[in-house]
């Protein structure tokens, strides 16, 4: 007998419940024996299934947060190259803790690579927003040591949504 998905694969298996071949590449494990893909409903988890309205929450969520984190990083350490800039390392694992649980409490809980995207873009808005502020443009070509504090806002941030 031949897998009903791949013609050219030669089987003994048969779907417990319709009786379709299958191989072992189609086979899904189910409580009740080897079931293929349809008969299996394989489906996400819910807490990995973001419907729109809360994908839109996260969102602005990420938006705002990015903006008041921005303009607070902005405020709090103005200067860079002195010694006050090292507390920006805990202000970024600040910034990205608060992004990525604003962006959970806004989806519903919800987890995945979206929304660890979306609360990513959250922070680097939060690095935009101060530079612009700072008056030194979207992006300074001297500043490694910003870049390595957005780099551990958004770990912390996407650690958060795993």
């Amino acid at each position: 007998m031949q897998c009903a998905t791949h013609p050219g694969v030669e089987t003994e298996l048969a779907c417990s419940r319709c009786g379709k071949p299958i191989c072992p590449r189609c086979l899904v494990h189910t409580d009740v024996g080897a079931r293929c893909r349809e008969c299996a409903h394989l489906r996400r988890i819910p807490t990995y299934d973001v419907a729109l309205p809360y994908l839109l929450r996260a969102i602005g969520t990420a938006v705002v947060g990015g903006v008041l984190g921005g303009i607070l990083w902005w405020l709090l350490l103005p200067r860079r190259g002195s010694i006050i800039s090292y507390f920006a390392l805990f202000f970024a694992i600040g910034l990205g803790y608060g992004i990525g649980e604003g962006v959970s409490w806004a989806s519903n809980r919800k987890r995945g690579a979206v929304l660890q995207g979306t609360s990513a873009c959250g922070v680097v808005i939060a690095y935009l927003l101060r530079n612009v502020l700072q008056g030194s443009g979207l992006l300074a070509a001297s500043d490694l040591f910003g870049y390595v504090t957005v780099g551990l806002a958004i770990v912390v941030a996407i650690g958060r949504l795993r």
